[in-house]
């Protein structure tokens, strides 16, 4: 009997059944979803329109990523899209269109949605690696933005362009997130003028931890991944859990509370083996205790 069947017959299967679950087998309707091991890779697929997201597909991810919290199976998730770009954001068909005929209630309905989308890809306890070539604009910019790691290439162009449809810049939680990764200035100038970053650009402002070759940007996204899944998967939603509640904390706060999830981590069988193997020098081996 190994590890995890011991733990999971030490819980009682009531609680297994409301907060596990297998993802592996998720069917995606509005995108791709492959598994491979324990990394997950969505992709936006509709390369012909530059891969834009619809009412439904905003729905679909949000949904998705909500379940991705009790996944026992997916450590890591990888985000792209399929052909030479990443997302153009909202179909002007599909959603723009129609918005502009809703009142307010229905609009605020959606843009609460879309906001959904965000809120869950910041809850999911899985490091998102955003793999970005190409068209990378409006709401594909906040997805970006909303990984916790971005990959991009020399010809990606990451606009934030709602002030160009005369929408402001403060969209999905962009003013809040965009200047913790490129500084108030920078996200100021991208939110007020909506132009396009190059890649380039975006490396050196911080959005992007990478450029890579066009065909080789999936292909090192998915080895991140799997390099983050392999690592201590309790251990890293802790992290990416503190990275994001820590921005409303005092320092003093931030000490204490990463005092209390660290004292959490210690009491895994990650940190036990990770001691062991340092003993016996070898390389340690998690499994996401």
């Amino acid at each position: 009997m190994n590890d995890s069947t011991e733990r999971t017959e030490r819980v009682d299967p009531a609680l297994v059944a409301g907060n596990r679950k297998a993802l592996a087998g998720y069917r995606a309707t509005h995108f791709k979803w492959e598994v491979q091991g324990a990394v997950a890779t969505i992709t936006l697929n509709r390369p012909e329109r530059k891969n834009p997201l619809t009412f439904e597909s905003y729905a679909e991810l949000r949904d998705l990523f909500g379940q991705l919290k009790h996944a026992t199976d997916i450590k890591a998730v990888v985000v792209a899209g399929a052909g030479d770009n990443f997302c153009s954001g909202g179909d002007v068909h599909e959603i723009i269109g129609p918005l502009v005929r809703l009142k307010a209630p229905e609009l605020l309905m959606f843009t609460r949605m879309t906001g959904d989308v965000v809120k869950a890809m910041r809850a999911c306890p899985q490091p998102i690696v955003a793999a970005v070539d190409g068209i990378c604009a409006g709401a594909g910019a906040i997805v970006a933005m909303a990984s916790d790691l971005r990959l991009g290439t020399s010809r990606s162009k990451t606009a934030f362009l709602f002030n160009r449809v005369g929408l402001a810049g403060c969209d999905m939680g962009a003013c809040a997130m965009l200047p913790r990764i490129v500084g108030q200035g920078r996200a100021s100038e991208l939110l007020f003028t909506g132009r396009a970053m190059n890649g380039e650009e975006g490396e050196r402002w911080g959005f992007f931890n990478g450029l890579c070759e066009p065909d080789a940007l999936l292909p090192h996204a998915q080895t991140l991944a799997r390099e983050l899944a392999a690592g201590p998967s309790f251990a890293n939603g802790i992290t990416k859990t503190m990275l994001h509640q820590e921005w409303a904390m005092t320092i003093e706060q931030a000490i204490e509370a990463e005092a209390q999830a660290q004292a959490l981590c210690m009491l895994t069988e990650d940190f036990t083996r990770a001691y062991e193997a340092f003993v016996a020098k070898r390389k340690p081996v998690f499994e996401g205790n």
